[in-house]
């Protein structure tokens, strides 16, 4: 299963991302448009063909131009959020840490890095689906519960070694209005989405820091930048895996001085997982997202990643838009009437609500509360 290469077409066939990539690899390719110019100022053919078609040279120049300015402005998004500073992985010695590597996205980004033999640590509350390579250890954690992760966490260190990147994967959603959302549901969201980052951080960012050398992925959601009906808690919880991001970043260089330990933030649309049961045929392959999230780890480069690729254009900027079109959009937005979203009922939750105990009574510490270990009856499990 190698990574699909940049080159080919994607998984979900001819897309707007297809014919962005194509425009951008020939119209706006400086080194296709430059030679071009080239030719018309120093050969005389070429100065012939220049003034027998004008107009054409001139939108020649322009693309050019503009070619030139977005290849200067991926140089400096390079070197600006890699602090102008190079580093290097030896993955034969390196550890991963992936959340939600037992199923979905997550499972897809273990294969692919236990593949190349890299040792994988799968941080989950669900056992593998999956038959696990040498190179993968499971380790059972309720990502909701701080004590479960500090515990998760010892035992990755003493079976593996400090991890080098930590791949913040696993999500839940639940699918529900604000007003049908219960005080489980919503710390649910909120535990698994965005405050075990912070949790999952302060374990293994240390060591990190001390050798000033790692990687952290945040994946988000496109939903950090808008929401939907129905979607309200898990985009509200995205918007701060965002910002948790963003907020590390800043912080790795100017409190801790460690330049070269990397961020990556994912921010994929609606993918063909379980969660998303019932979307149309455009929600990406999760293939798709595992890639590019494989990609940037073996580069080990700091990245900013949307997916579709041609949202780029679109989501971040909503909040800039004027505020008819802002909230005309999200009226617009669906309400999730046909999602089939995953649901898994455990045998223990099953229990819990015969034995009558109210909502509040089983939110607990953790994910499952008052010691349980099981999903909860309406948690939707999710890749990303």
């Amino acid at each position: 299963m190698p990574v699909r290469s940049s080159w080919t077409l994607a998984r979900e066939g001819i897309t707007a991302d297809t014919l962005a990539r194509l425009f951008t690899y020939t119209a706006l390719n400086p080194a296709l448009t430059l030679p071009l110019i080239l030719l018309a100022r120093y050969t005389a053919q070429g100065g012939v063909l220049a003034q027998q078609h004008g107009g054409a040279f001139s939108k020649l120049k322009v693309l050019a131009g503009l070619g030139l300015l977005r290849s200067l402005s991926a140089w400096l998004d390079k070197v600006v959020t890699n602090n102008w500073s190079s580093d290097s992985y030896v993955w034969s010695q390196e550890v991963v840490v992936v959340t939600g590597g037992s199923d979905g996205i997550g499972k897809i980004v273990v294969q692919l890095l236990a593949e190349r033999s890299i040792k994988v640590a799968v941080l989950d509350v669900q056992g593998l689906t999956y038959e696990a390579p040498s190179s993968v250890r499971y380790f059972h954690c309720d990502l909701s519960s701080p004590d479960s992760i500090r515990a998760a966490a010892s035992a990755v260190r003493s079976t593996l070694g400090n991890p080098t990147v930590l791949v913040n994967n696993a999500g839940v959603a639940r699918g529900k209005t604000i007003l049908e959302s219960t005080e489980r549901d919503i710390n649910l969201t909120f535990k698994v989405n965005a405050f075990a980052h912070y949790y999952l951080a302060q374990q293994f960012l240390p060591h990190m820091i001390a050798t000033n050398h790692g990687m952290l992925i945040t994946v988000a959601s496109l939903a950090a930048y808008i929401g939907a009906p129905s979607l309200v808690d898990y985009a509200a919880s995205k918007t701060a895996a965002l910002a948790f991001h963003e907020g590390l970043s800043s912080e790795l260089l100017t409190v801790y001085k460690a330049p070269k330990v990397r961020t990556v933030l994912m921010c994929q649309g609606y993918t063909r997982t379980a969660l998303f049961e019932g979307f149309d045929s455009k929600a990406l392959f999760p293939e798709t997202v595992a890639d590019e999230i494989v990609k940037a780890i073996l580069q080990g480069k700091s990245k900013h990643v949307i997916l579709p690729e041609t949202a780029w254009h679109i989501a971040p900027r909503i909040r800039s838009w004027p505020l008819w079109m802002q909230y005309g959009l999200r009226k617009k937005m669906n309400p999730m009437k046909e999602w089939k979203g995953r649901q898994v009922v455990q045998p223990s939750e099953a229990e819990t609500e015969k034995s009558g105990r109210s909502d509040s009574d089983k939110s607990g510490e953790g994910l499952f509360g008052h010691g349980q270990s099981e999903v909860g009856d309406s948690t939707v499990l999710v890749g990303a």
